[in-house]
């Protein structure tokens, strides 16, 4: 009982950290839509595609600001996923079959359903069809942080729900970003990638527990991949696979690092991510762009298929005798869940710059995105601030 009660405190512990994140993550969005539609946005346009040079071990680098932040900082925000999702599976509240079970189906009804609808609303358009992972994203430090204002409104077994089905999110977003949205290939830089991870799994078996060495084989497979065509943030998911849990004075290395980590990811990289990405111009904004394909599936697939998506899992799995519900919640909160997992935010901008690299799209995805994104969070918000708890 004692450690799953450590697991259960660590798990809120998490989401209230999660929740000063989300709320930053909000205001630097909205700085980015009024700098990019101020007397700024030349300015701020400028800063965004200024180079950057970087020579490393013979191997130069040279980058806009814009991709030194995607491509670079939100490596470090994928380790962190990485390290969350291998605890999580490990030791946490993805340990085993039963605990996984309603969040391992509901984050699979949550994916497909948008995507789904998003195909079905785009259909014959080859170009915009690249976008259909865009709205099978959740973000969680967003998500969670709505949930976070609640506070004793929502039971806990909710808000761990909710976080075990968001990271098992993030898990499909990473295959995703992984098999769909890679580049041509150079074979030599992969294979360079993966004897260094190689090297990093012989550390881990070693028993290794020093960061330095897991450090200096870390960038170097960041450089690797970032040569290879796949893209780079997915050098810090195969880092972390190899950070070691098992404890050492108390507290294992990816613990430590997990600590570490996430006040920087939360309260800095993901917020210059979004005003970095989140820039959106208004000018011209008329009912027929928001009513587009591209940004109408985008909307849709969110704001519709997500909780639709979730739900539907959800009661299957109940049905079926698969796994039980969160206790203490309702069908309405539950719903709630659903309509807070819409908020794609972070992860569906992120996917979005993959799918669509060109200037063209680059303003209806955010659209898209950031509108579904602001009805989830207010519509979660408000079925589950006014929901009434399960009778006893």
């Amino acid at each position: 009982m004692t450690g799953a009660r450590q697991r259960r405190d660590g798990a809120l512990a998490f989401i209230q950290h999660e929740a000063a994140g989300g709320l930053l993550l909000v205001g630097a969005a909205i700085a980015a839509v009024l700098v990019a539609n101020s007397p700024l946005q030349g300015l701020y346009r400028s800063f965004l595609s200024a180079p950057i040079g970087l020579s490393l071990a013979g191997i130069a680098l040279e980058k806009p600001v814009l991709l030194w932040i995607n491509d670079g900082l939100m490596a470090m925000f994928f380790f962190l996923v990485g390290l969350e999702i291998k605890r999580e599976l490990l030791v946490g509240e993805l340990s085993s079959l039963g605990k996984a079970a309603l969040p391992g189906i509901a984050a699979a009804g949550g994916m497909a359903m948008p995507a789904l609808i998003y195909i079905a609303i785009n259909a014959g358009d080859w170009v915009a069809l690249r976008g259909w992972a865009i709205p099978a994203a959740t973000d969680i430090a967003f998500a969670v942080g709505v949930l976070a204002l609640l506070g004793d409104r929502v039971p806990s077994s909710l808000k761990i729900f909710l976080l075990a089905l968001a990271i098992l999110d993030d898990l499909g977003s990473i295959v995703m970003i992984a098999a769909f949205y890679t580049g041509n290939l150079h074979w030599s830089a992969l294979l360079a990638a993966a004897a260094a991870a190689g090297a990093l799994a012989i550390l881990n078996r070693a028993g290794v527990t020093r960061l330095a060495p897991y450090l200096l084989i870390g960038l170097s497979i960041w450089v690797c991949v970032l040569k290879s065509g796949v893209h780079a943030t997915l050098a810090g998911v195969v880092v972390a696979a190899a950070i070691p849990l098992a404890k050492e004075d108390g507290a294992s290395l990816l613990e430590r690092l997990e600590e570490r980590l996430h006040p920087w990811i939360a309260l800095a990289i993901l917020p210059l991510f979004a005003f970095a990405n989140a820039g959106v111009s208004l000018e011209g904004l008329t009912l027929a762009k928001l009513l587009a394909p591209l940004p109408l599936g985008i909307f849709a697939g969110l704001v519709i298929g997500k909780p639709l998506g979730i739900l539907a899992a959800s009661w299957l799995a109940l049905a079926g005798g698969l796994a039980q519900k969160p206790t203490g919640a309702t069908w309405q909160q539950l719903l709630g869940v659903g309509m807070l997992g819409g908020v794609g935010f972070t992860m569906s901008l992120f996917i979005g710059t993959l799918a669509f690299p060109d200037p063209a799209h680059a303003g209806q995805l955010r659209l898209g995105v950031l509108t579904a994104s602001l009805c989830s969070a207010v519509a979660g918000y408000l079925v589950l601030r006014f929901s009434a708890p399960a009778r006893p």
